[in-house]
């Protein structure tokens, strides 16, 4: 009878809990049972793990009575990520390689038949996991795998191709003048890749900064829907952009993500921990603004996320990016509604009957629509088609609450062709990203957040309003018909204007180009 622990992690939002693979060999009846609240896919790692030991000249010990506990028993596990510390435990327990020197390490990875290891998403969001844990346990990964997880910084992070490569690290067997000399197992090279066959040490190199992102001075015209941006980027606010078709709105969406400010370590990395979850991680787009545009017909599980086990969705892809919403009515309104709470608190809760995961989602909301079913209410270019019911009925479906929460609305007119083929080259999006980051650093020196995120006392703390600027903005919004979170929504805005302004105080012209967005949808 003996009994082998290895260590692995489950896939649970960005917290990734641990997960100890106790394995269990006895005399009995052969057989294979595997426990602990396992998918499918973990199931069948049974299979997997038997072929792959056998076929890499390794012992499988069928005849004896196998239990593999993945514990905790209450935990979800699921995908092939537990095939590796399986096999592993397997081994030790038939003496086969030394138990105890597998503590210091964790391992994840699916086997294929022939004992080669395959990659599994989440590496990257693991290894963040253990930093934030202050865990100093090495993780033993696939490649591809490994040189994700090489990103976080101090991750200790090696890369192994077959199953063979990990045995080798951990024989049970040391010749007697090997033990006589005191030799250990040579230290695996630091290739800082893991291209070539065997056990490395993996470090991660940052990729050049991409230049060929769409630039805003392909956007000719709209000098007002560039301004709005512009205050949208420097303030972190949402923005809805109003118009008919073909008068550029998915153009500015597109180049919106140009205009943020350079990500910190700390927002590149949770970016980079939510794309791994979603097997979506490149490194080619480290310390990229992410760009997520679903389609209209994406269910509120596909934009929020949800399943089971829990996955991140578009909103949570899009953290500390852009997510836009083109064709806004058209999304359905479930989805749309689902967007109230990652809008308010930055974060997405999933909660199911046996499990509950939080992913954050501190995106920036960019959402266009048509003003009316026929999409030229109003434009100087072509007549409408719909009676003022029907267009009250299209913009209807979007809920007030959920524009109440957009902070900027815009009017993106249809330019007549003279005057667009006549218009002037506008800023390239470098120098509006100069004014942007300017800004956002004089709120950030000032508050320690952008100025979207100001709440309560300290909102009043740092709007610094003139007399003359509160008067009038009371004045407004009693006009107006302004909801609390509408006015509060505007003063933040005039924040921003005042900030790209080089303004320490909110004057009233400061107040009044904040207005101009929150016009109805009616009155675009």
């Amino acid at each position: 009878m003996s009994l082998a622990l290895i260590q692995s992690r489950a896939l649970l939002g960005l917290e990734a809990p641990g997960v100890t693979v106790e394995v269990h060999l006895a005399n009995g009846l052969p057989s294979f049972t595997l426990v602990g609240l396992a998918d499918v896919e973990v199931k069948e790692a049974r299979e997997r793990v038997r072929a792959a030991i056998l076929n890499a000249g390794l012992e499988f010990p069928s005849n004896r009575r196998i239990t593999v506990n993945l514990a905790p028993a209450d935990l979800p596990k699921d995908s092939g990520r537990f095939d590796l510390p399986i096999a592993l435990g397997i081994l030790a327990a038939s003496g086969q390689i030394d138990a105890r020197r597998l503590k210091d390490f964790e391992f994840a990875g699916e086997l294929s038949l022939t004992g080669a290891l395959r990659p599994v998403r989440g590496a990257l969001a693991t290894a963040l996991a253990l930093q934030r844990q202050q865990q100093t346990a090495a993780l033993v990964l696939p490649p591809g795998s490994a040189q994700e997880a090489a990103f976080v910084p101090s991750a200790q992070v090696f890369c192994a191709h077959h199953l063979l490569d990990v045995v080798a690290q951990f024989l049970a067997h040391v010749s007697p003048v090997a033990a006589d000399a005191g030799e250990t197992p040579a230290a695996p090279p630091d290739d800082g890749a893991c291209g070539a066959a065997g056990w490395h040490r993996v470090t991660a190199t940052p990729p050049a900064p991409v230049t060929d992102a769409p630039d805003l001075r392909d956007v000719r015209g709209q000098a007002q829907a560039k301004r709005a941006l512009e205050i949208a980027a420097a303030g972190a606010h949402g923005v809805l952009m109003v118009g008919p078709p073909g008068s550029g709105k998915s153009m500015l969406a597109q180049r919106f993500a140009g205009l943020l400010p350079p990500m910190t370590d700390g927002e590149a990395l949770e970016t980079a921990a939510i794309a791994s979850l979603g097997g979506r991680f490149s490194p080619e787009r480290w310390r990229q603004r992410p760009f997520a545009g679903p389609h209209h017909t994406a269910s509120p599980v596909a934009l929020v996320g949800g399943g089971s086990p829990p996955r991140p969705g578009e909103v949570s892809q899009a953290h500390h990016g852009v997510l836009f919403l083109d064709e806004l009515p058209e999304f359905a309104r479930s989805a749309l509604e689902a967007l109230r709470e990652p809008l308010e608190t930055g974060c997405i809760t999933i909660a199911r009957a046996a499990q509950r995961a939080e992913f954050p989602a501190r995106f920036q909301l960019v959402a266009a629509m048509n003003p009316c079913p026929c999409g030229y209410w109003g434009s100087r270019v072509r007549a409408c088609r719909c009676t003022p019911d029907q267009v009250s009925r299209y913009q209807a479906r979007i809920s007030g609450p959920l524009l109440d929460r957009i902070d900027l609305h815009v009017e993106v007119a249809a330019l007549p062709a003279q005057e667009l083929l006549e218009a002037p080259g506008g800023e390239s999006s470098s120098e509006v990203r100069a004014r942007v980051e300017e800004a956002r650093n004089a709120a950030m020196q000032r508050q320690g957040m952008p100025n979207h995120l100001l709440q309560g006392a300290l909102l009043d703390a740092h709007l610094q309003l003139q007399p003359e600027a509160l008067q009038f903005a009371h004045k407004a919004a009693a006009k107006l018909g302004w909801s609390a979170r509408a006015t509060h929504r505007t003063l933040k805005v005039a924040r921003t204007i005042a900030d790209l302004a080089g303004s320490t105080a909110i004057a009233p012209v400061h107040v009044a180009e904040a207005m101009q967005y929150r016009r109805a949808l009616m009155q675009a």
